[in-house]
């Protein structure tokens, strides 16, 4: 799952370099890194139940953190991104 979720970062950033607005971008920033960390924190602690016995009360606090702020953080970025085009001078 780590590996995996390293794959997906790598997928996310090359989407956030290429792809050509900010609504595009937002949604490879937000969507599928949240995605990469979310499987990388879950590979770990899988790892640490398996292979410690040991139940990390952090990494599952940081795997509902994440899950609950990226999005919103993405919505914001995005809803910002909205509002300054819509100021923007036309004739410029």
């Amino acid at each position: 799952m780590v590996l995996l979720g390293g794959i997906v970062a790598i997928i996310s950033a090359y989407g956030i370099i290429t792809l050509p607005d900010v609504y595009t971008r937002s949604h490879a920033g937000t969507k599928s890194s949240t995605l990469a960390v979310l499987l990388a924190l879950t590979g770990v602690f899988i790892y640490f139940w398996s292979a410690e016995n040991y139940i990390s009360i952090r990494l599952v606090l940081g795997i509902v953190f994440l899950y609950l702020t990226a999005p919103v953080a993405g919505h914001l970025i995005c809803r910002a991104a909205y509002h300054s085009e819509e100021t923007k001078d036309p004739e410029q």
